[in-house]
This record gives structure tokens, sequence and C-alpha cells, in this order.
């Protein structure tokens, strides 16, 4: 039987960082939701992809943009942009940056935002 449950992302179930990012993962029975911080400067084919080992991200990417704007390609060439308030779907192969100078901030559900 389901039971109510209650939890907050300033007490995450797990915390990680990689090169100008910072996940942090809330797990609820069969779900997991991750808050994403984004520096500015970030980009997926220099901090992540050396971490990766892969030729783009192969993550697919379910989530709502809470703060900052994110840009990026998909390896068919064809491009996207997002901002706070919209809601997303990146298919997996794909690059990733932050676009300005604000961090970007993104809430996703699944599993965790970057992870090897």
């Amino acid at each position: 039987m389901a039971s109510f449950q209650k939890k907050r992302f300033e007490k995450p179930d797990e915390t990680t960082s990689h090169p100008k990012t910072k996940v942090e993962v809330v797990r609820m029975s069969d779900l997991t939701l991750t808050r994403t911080t984004y520096m500015p400067g970030w980009k997926w084919s220099i901090d992540i992809k050396p971490i990766a080992g892969t030729k783009s991200c192969q993550k697919r990417h379910v989530g709502y943009c809470l703060s900052g704007h994110l840009a990026g390609k998909l390896d068919d060439g064809s491009k996207w942009e997002f901002g706070p308030g919209d809601v997303i779907d990146i298919p997996p192969g794909h690059d990733g940056w932050v676009v300005g100078n604000e961090p970007a901030v993104l809430l996703e559900f699944g599993c965790p935002a970057i992870s090897k």
C-alpha cells in the first residue's frame, strides 16, 4: 500500500558535483526527481564529455526549467533552447550549454541528470 511522502531539495538523498554543475537527487518510491544547477560557461561537450566518455549526451531529459536558459544541438543538427517555465523533453544524442550569465536550474523527472 502506498503512503504519503514528503521531502525537500534542501535535504536531498544524494548530492554530486561535476565541473560547473551541482546535482541534487530526491527519491520518492519508484520516482527520482533531480534538481540540476548549471553554472554560466557550462557546456556538456567540454565539462561532461570527458567523464561520460561518449560523443554526445546519451540521456533523455524530461523536466521543467526553474531559471536560466539552456541551448543545445541534437546529433542530427537540429537546435533547441529553453528558459524559465518551459517543460522539456530532450532525446538522447545531444550537446547542451548555458546561455547568458545566470545559472540554469532544471528539475528533471526520472533519473539523475548527469551520470556516467
